[in-house]
């Protein structure tokens, strides 16, 4: 689910900390994989899950470049673009494990994730690959780290709001998670994207939400909303609450919690961060959140959290002079490459 208004967020290649393991949580043979310090000899690990770990070591080692402590700075900087480039043609864009390791089964491809099945848990594998548009581009380094790490530190600082499916992070790429019935619906809004392009054509109301005249690109909103999306055959469709109900898509219940819960995080977000915004100068302007429901019926927060993926950054010093100017805002997101995505498909045609 998704809000439209801007935050204040922390850098978002900070390296999080890790989730807790809950060993009580999972079976024996994936309770060797959660313990990520301790040597891979260990006569305690099941041979199945030893090789899972080993592989995640070996797809992850290009990532041994730690970003704790990274702060900004132009050294900082220049040591991040350094292993960035050293890394180029050692990105982690494939993974097989299905093949190789016992009790993981039906991977899915997704455009950034591969998901592998274990019985009552998914193991997914964030990747390095880039995408727009439901097609990949390329890959980046350590992209895949960067979105993990994000949201396990998120899905770990908003528990007390919305639980999470996460079970375990075995090692930098990889999280273990709760299978759930994840809701066809996320919702997303911006006065940039999808809510600008029908606020310009005179659409005053969107997704149930009153939007007031006068407002302009870039603008920010008096208050979060949320604007629901579905999924259609190739595109996604906005629909409002009472469509999603009458709809089947949800109940008015589940609706009724997910958006409170997704209001309350992204409300959160800002008032978490407002104290950091000097020190690492982003707005976070929009994102989603997904949802989805575990077996004993708990809803659960899952797929990721304030991620660049999922979410739009815009850089805080420099946002009022080129709003006030008509300019639009510098930003540490994918825009940039869905725009010239946008403008090389539209080529293509």
């Amino acid at each position: 689910m998704a809000a439209a208004s801007m935050s204040l967020a922390t850098n978002p290649t900070k390296t999080p900390t890790t989730l807790p393991t809950h060993h009580h949580r999972l079976p024996p043979n994936l309770r060797p994989i959660t313990t990520l310090r301790s040597s891979v000899s260990s006569s305690s690990y099941s041979s199945s899950f030893l090789a899972l770990r080993i592989a995640a070591r070996t797809a992850t080692a290009k990532a041994c470049f730690s970003m704790e402590g990274f702060d900004g700075t132009r050294s900082d900087k220049d040591e991040v673009l350094k292993a960035v480039k050293g890394a180029l043609g050692n990105c982690l864009s494939e993974t097989n494990f299905d093949e190789t390791v016992l009790g993981l089964t039906s991977k899915i491809r997704g455009k950034v994730r591969d998901i592998y099945q274990s019985g009552e848990y998914l193991v997914l594998v964030t990747t390095d690959r880039q995408s727009t548009f439901d097609r990949v581009l390329a890959s980046i380094p350590f992209k895949g780290q960067v979105l993990n790490e994000t949201s396990l530190w998120w899905f770990e600082k908003t528990q007390h709001i919305a639980p999470n499916a996460v079970v375990a992070a075995p090692d930098k790429n990889f999280t273990i998670a709760k299978k759930c019935s994840i809701f066809p619906v996320e919702f997303v809004g911006s006065t940039d994207t999808s809510l600008w392009t029908v606020y310009k054509n005179g659409v005053r109301n969107y997704c149930g939400n009153a939007l007031p005249d006068g407002l302009v690109k870039n603008q920010k909103l008096l208050a979060n909303i949320l604007t629901p999306t579905t999924k259609a055959a190739d595109h996604d469709v906005p629909v409002t609450p009472d469509e999603i109900i009458e709809h089947g898509l949800m109940t008015k219940a589940d609706y009724n919690e997910v958006s409170r819960k997704a209001l309350c995080l992204f409300e959160y977000g800002q008032l978490e961060l407002q104290h950091v915004a000097l020190e690492h100068g982003l707005i976070l302007v929009d994102t989603k959140y997904e949802f989805g429901k575990a077996s004993d019926g708990t809803i659960l927060l899952v797929d990721e959290v304030h991620t660049p993926d999922s979410s739009r950054y815009w850089i805080t010093q420099s946002y009022k002079e080129r709003f006030q100017n008509g300019l639009e805002p510098e930003n540490v997101d994918k825009v940039d490459l869905i725009g010239l995505d946008s403008d090389l498909h539209y080529q293509d045609i």
